[in-house]
């Protein structure tokens, strides 16, 4: 399985040998490292764990935890067979090639608290014949048994921060001296928040 991190730069848009005009993602896919491998003899499952971005400070169990390969701000495992993999290998964007399809996962822009129109596209009420003060409300919420709104109800809270996740997203560029990765379409999450791209 392949597996890289990422952060997310911005949108930009690539000019085709046939002159068509595609619209990418351009994401930092730097230097990965593996910090941790796991093993169904010592862990029950076979896993690798791998760190990407620079942190100033640890805690001491993670420094401990780290053993001198670096500060890492991110950390993620991931199940896949490890083979001949060990702690401290190093790997990049040339994992990748350019036609490549992989899952894309990131972290939405959180919105905050919100109504029924923004998040979840209610139309709201009538705009004319005597609705006063309420456009934008939900409106009935159910029948009067069984006596309590029912779970899953579409109604107003948190919206955003969700984990997002995309298939099949194409690989339309990859350069391999500034460790970049263009991807074709939008990634979710705002700029500089942590990409997962798999295999």
């Amino acid at each position: 399985m392949k597996f890289l991190l990422g952060t997310k730069l911005e949108m930009t848009q690539v000019f085709g040998e046939d002159g068509k005009v595609t619209p990418v993602t351009l994401i930092d896919a730097g230097e990965v490292v593996v910090t941790q491998v796991k093993t169904k003899e010592k862990d029950g499952y076979e896993a690798v764990q791998v760190g990407y971005g620079k942190k100033k400070k640890l805690t001491k169990p993670l420094k401990g935890h780290m053993k001198d390969l670096g500060n890492f701000r991110w950390l993620r495992e991931y199940r896949a067979e490890t083979g001949e993999a060990k702690s401290g290998d190093k790997f990049d964007v040339s994992v990748f090639s350019e036609g490549d399809k992989v899952i894309l996962s990131g972290t939405s822009k959180g919105k905050g608290f919100q109504g029924v129109v923004k998040r979840h596209g209610f139309h709201g009420m009538p705009k004319s014949h005597g609705t006063k003060k309420s456009h934008r409300a939900p409106g009935s919420i159910g029948s009067q048994f069984p006596q309590h709104v029912l779970k899953g109800k579409r109604m107003a809270g948190r919206m955003g921060q969700d984990r997002v996740t995309r298939r099949n997203v194409v690989i339309v560029k990859i350069d391999k001296e500034n460790n970049l990765i263009a991807v074709k379409g939008m990634v979710p999450g705002a700029r500089g928040s942590l990409v997962e791209i798999r295999g």
